[in-house]
């Protein structure tokens, strides 16, 4: 296994990252995604409104809590990215289902040069870790990318990692269930260098807010089939505007 401070070749790397975990009521699973965290990265949990007491527990766990007011994962996520400030900025969910622990090795291949943004493609390790519902959406905006721009990506997950300021160069706008495919198709957009590598998907803890019903899915996909729709998106020539205050607590 690729160590968290070394690349493929087995050299040191001074690279730092700062790991994105959104969070909506993840009590459960958040000490075992915390104690999953490489050593000397920093976790930027960005509470969407949780009533289970998953913000104290994160700051309790050494986390940076970044409390975002507007509901959506793109918003999360986005709130995340803005608190960031480490050279790379790394996106995990936090139910338990992915291993932060596997990330090193995606900032290496980055550093390396060998690639823009890596996303993790998911490889169910159990019958009930990603059901049938999900993996038809999965496929179905998978094709729906590779006709929009080419790129021949098996999965849309959520893990991934990339040079911070390259994605704020890409200004995403969307703050919903888009926000994952926007960041894909606007680095294909921009010349970016996107791969995957696989990743093992475990049994998520609790129930998913998004996959957990053919309902949550299908609104999902609507939201990336608009992203897809919408044109490609012209040169900035100013920073975009920020998302919205968010409050960070240490």
């Amino acid at each position: 296994m690729i160590g968290v401070n070394e690349d493929p070749t087995g050299s040191t790397l001074s690279a730092r990252a700062d790991l994105v975990l959104p969070c909506l009521d993840e009590a459960e699973a958040l000490p075992w995604v915390l104690g999953r965290l490489p050593e000397g990265w920093r976790a930027i949990v960005v509470d969407n409104g949780s009533t289970d007491g998953s913000a104290d527990l994160a700051r309790s766990l050494g986390a940076t809590v970044v409390h975002e007011s507007r509901r959506g994962f793109g918003a999360a996520c986005h709130a995340g990215l803005l608190a960031a400030t480490a050279p790379y900025v790394c996106f995990c969910d936090c139910d338990g289902s992915l291993d932060p622990a596997l990330l090193p090795g995606f900032v290496a291949r980055i550093a390396a040069g060998e690639s823009d943004l890596v996303l993790g493609r998911r490889r169910p390790q159990s019958r009930g870790a990603w059901p049938a519902h999900a993996r038809a959406g999965n496929l179905a905006l998978s094709r729906m990318l590779r006709s929009r721009t080419g790129l021949r990506l098996r999965d849309l997950g959520p893990m991934r990692a990339a040079r911070r300021e390259a994605l704020l160069d890409l200004h995403l706008t969307d703050r919903r269930s888009g926000y994952p495919l926007e960041m894909v198709v606007r680095a294909a957009d921009a010349g970016l260098r996107v791969t995957e590598t696989d990743v093992p998907y475990l049994a998520r803890t609790g129930r998913s807010k998004v996959t957990g019903t053919w309902r949550g899915t299908w609104q999902a996909v609507r939201d990336m089939r608009a992203v897809l729709n919408a044109p490609p998106a012209a040169p900035a020539t100013t920073p975009a505007p920020a998302s919205g205050p968010a409050e960070v607590t240490r």
